[in-house]
Parts: structure tokens; C-alpha cells; sequence
């Protein structure tokens, strides 16, 4: 044989292409490997997440029957409440400012709505009426007099 023939630089030239192909295949099927791999991992978390979601949708239903229940007992023991205070006869709004003593019958009444009402602000919170912690608390002269922005 003859080094520079057709047929040297045939199968010299088939050679190299086989192995050219073999490593284009290596490279091309490794990324599709990988990406199967994302495929699967995607897939995986997307039923895990399907599950965490089915989890707290019944742990929500649970609270919401837990909480339906606490309704009930409350409104069981504000009953109970009611029929203990008309049973003994009380009707003071300061122990018991919640509780509607229309159904009950006694000759006290109500306190009015004046002394139920909130209490006043205290000087000290310097509502602008001059409190010890008023921004004019202690100024003399003009200054005194200028008005200020409110403050929020």
C-alpha cells in the first residue's frame, strides 16, 4: 500500500469520523441524560409539592372544625353564663360587660351610658391640651404661641 492512495486516506478519514462521532455522541448524550435528570427531579418535586398541598389543605380543615367547635362550646358557656346570672340576680355591666340581660327580670337597671364610656386621656400624653409632655409644656413668650404641625 501505498501512503498517499485513495484508500489510505479513506480509511484514515473513516477512522477519524468514527471517532468524531463518538465523542459528538459523549458530549449530545450526556446533556440529554442531564436533562432527563432535571426532568425527573422537576417531576419529583412537583408531587411533592402536590402533597404539601393536599397536607395543609386537611390541616386547614382541621382548624376550621376545631375552631367551629370552640364556637360552639363558647356559645354554650355564654348560655350557661346567662341562665347562672338571671338565676342569681345579677345584672352589673362592670363584671359582666358582654352579656345581654334582656331576658332576665330585676328591678336594678343599667348604668347609663356615661359611665361606661372611655375613660379621658390622661395630662401626661400631651394630647395638646397642655399635658406635662405637651411640645409647649414649659415655654414662655412667642414661642409659645406659634402653632406647630401635629404630629402622627
Amino acid at each position: 500500500m501505498d501512503p498517499s492512495s485513495s484508500l489510505t486516506f479513506a480509511i484514515i478519514g473513516l477512522v477519524v469520523g468514527f471517532i468524531a462521532g463518538m465523542g459528538c455522541y459523549r458530549l449530545f448524550s450526556k446533556s440529554q441524560r442531564q436533562a432527563a435528570a432535571m426532568r425527573q427531579k422537576l417531576l419529583e418535586r412537583e408531587h411533592q409539592i402536590a402533597e404539601m398541598k393536599s397536607s395543609v389543605g386537611s390541616h386547614l380543615s382541621g382548624i376550621y372544625q376545631r375552631l367551629g367547635n370552640i364556637r360552639d362550646e363558647a356559645n354554650q358557656l355564654e348560655q350557661q353564663l346567662k341562665e347562672d346570672a338571671a338565676e342569681w340576680n345579677i345584672r352589673d355591666a362592670a363584671i359582666q360587660p358582654s352579656l345581654d340581660f334582656s331576658g332576665s327580670h330585676s328591678a336594678k337597671t343599667s348604668p347609663s351610658t356615661d359611665q361606661t364610656s372611655a375613660p379621658a386621656i390622661p395630662r401626661d400624653y400631651a394630647d395638646g391640651k397642655g399635658g406635662t409632655l405637651s411640645e409647649d409644656f414649659g415655654l414662655k413668650g412667642s414661642q409659645a404661641a406659634t402653632p406647630q404641625p401635629p404630629r402622627y
